[in-house]
């Protein structure tokens, strides 16, 4: 299957995977980031191995974003993202999405412990 089709197609599966990630993690680092005019707040699970890294992302107006980044067999690094509907933000975990949200409001990133998702 192909990294777009992955995306555009088996975001539930996407977000499936990044929350486990996060969910094994000591530590889950919720970020705030900007490119004027746009601002965020992301989570991002990192796949070293294999050299991809998957986001999720929280715009301003409520807008969710899935986040694929990866480098090809040139070390040519492409990203992918797709905006997510409401089926698949439900996917989300209420309060990963809270988290998201605080982020967003306060301009200010944060530290959450890994079992913050099992709450």
């Amino acid at each position: 299957m192909k990294y777009e089709e992955l995306i555009e197609k088996h975001a539930k599966k996407v977000i499936e995977q990044i929350v486990t990630g996060l969910f094994e993690q000591e530590v889950i680092d919720v970020r705030f980031d900007y490119e004027d005019p746009e601002q965020w707040s992301v989570v991002t699970l990192h796949i070293y191995d294999e050299d991809k890294e998957l986001s999720i992302r929280l715009h301003t107006g409520e807008r969710y974003e899935l986040y694929f980044g990866y480098y090809d067999d040139e070390d040519e690094f492409h990203d992918l993202s797709k905006d997510l509907d409401e089926e698949e933000v439900k996917e989300i975990p209420k309060g990963l999405r809270k988290a998201l949200a605080k982020v967003l409001e306060d301009e200010q990133g944060i530290r959450l412990p890994g079992n913050f998702l099992s709450k």
